[in-house]
């Protein structure tokens, strides 16, 4: 999905510590995101707690957009990207993925479509009108040693899964309890969907080595300690060997984690670089067509980039 922000805020995460920007330690922080409506003022709304004020990445994940349950329609024309992956995972409903590389899927709940950018892909999304829609989008920034790789799309239609008393975990990305995704991936990470029956109180193994974050996507939840409802991300810190959860109803959460990011990224729009001419570079090749190839069959014009901000991006860390 692409940020349709028409004045994207600037963003500089990571740092030349890494560690030292994540917590020292277990948290327990609620962050709540903001609401961005995408594609003008009847849009379709999601909210958005990556980057956030505070808290701009969890590990590698630098990007979070929760949408629905809402009866919309999306339609995203080509747009480009770079130095990233786009994770796209359903809950509700389906979405029609093409890309330059010729890929055309149809995304449905329960399945990954994993993009890899690299130096540079473009796409579009679109779903059909008059349904139901429930999901989110995420981006992971691609370490300096594999973000000019070449472009590759995958699509997973069956996971691995880690199972207990009253939960299911689908392991969407990297490892959790020792359940390995099939999805490719440049750092260490984590990303799971988990599902608790009702009244269930279960214990999730953790890597304490990782930060991880928490974010419902239905159903109330105790992670941890903390309530925590659809809508704000709950920011866990390092240091945990475990994850507590409990639920008195059926619900549905999304675990992030990684190993703390060490290198700075700027993200701008659709862009993850890691200086201010980078981004200038990468968007006259998209306005200009040098770069990011043509998707067949893509709805509509080929989406403009915003305009770049009057002063330079500049560093603002991983952590405010």
């Amino acid at each position: 999905m692409s940020n349709l922000e028409r004045e994207p805020r600037e963003t500089e995460c990571g740092g030349p510590t890494g560690r030292a920007g994540a917590a020292a330690g277990p948290a327990g922080e609620l962050l709540t995101g903001r609401e961005v409506v995408l594609g003008g003022p009847r849009g379709m709304r999601v909210t958005r707690t990556l980057p956030g004020r505070d808290v701009r990445m969890v590990g590698a994940w630098c990007f979070l957009d929760h949408y629905g349950p809402e009866r919309t329609a999306m339609r995203v024309p080509a747009h480009p990207h770079t130095g990233l992956q786009t994770v796209s995972w359903l809950v509700e409903g389906e979405v029609l993925h093409r890309d330059c590389l010729g890929s055309e899927q149809v995304i449905r709940p329960g399945s990954l479509n994993l993009m890899t950018a690299g130096r540079g892909i473009s796409h579009s999304e679109e779903s059909p009108a008059g349904r139901d829609l429930h999901g989110v989008q995420l981006w992971v920034a691609l370490p300096a040693a594999h973000r000019g790789t070449e472009p590759s799309f995958e699509h997973h239609p069956v996971l691995p899964k880690l199972t207990g008393p009253g939960f299911t975990a689908k392991v969407l990305m990297g490892e959790l309890g020792g359940v390995v995704s099939p999805a490719r991936v440049h750092s260490p990470l984590t990303g799971a969907e988990i599902t608790l029956e009702e009244g269930a109180q279960v214990t999730v193994p953790l890597r304490p080595d990782f930060e991880h974050a928490v974010l419902s996507l239905s159903g109330a939840v105790r992670a941890c300690g903390t309530d925590l409802a659809p809508g704000p991300l709950l920011y866990l810190g390092t240091g945990r060997s475990e994850l507590t959860l409990s639920a008195g109803a059926p619900a549905r959460l999304m675990l992030l984690g990684g190993e703390p990011f060490e290198e700075r990224i700027v993200m701008w729009w659709n862009f993850v670089g890691r200086d201010h001419d980078e981004i200038v570079r990468f968007r006259q090749e998209w306005m200009t067509g040098e770069a990011f190839g043509v998707v067949p069959g893509a709805p509509g014009t080929r989406l403009p980039a915003p305009d770049l901000p009057g002063t330079p991006l500049k560093p603002r860390g991983r952590h405010r």
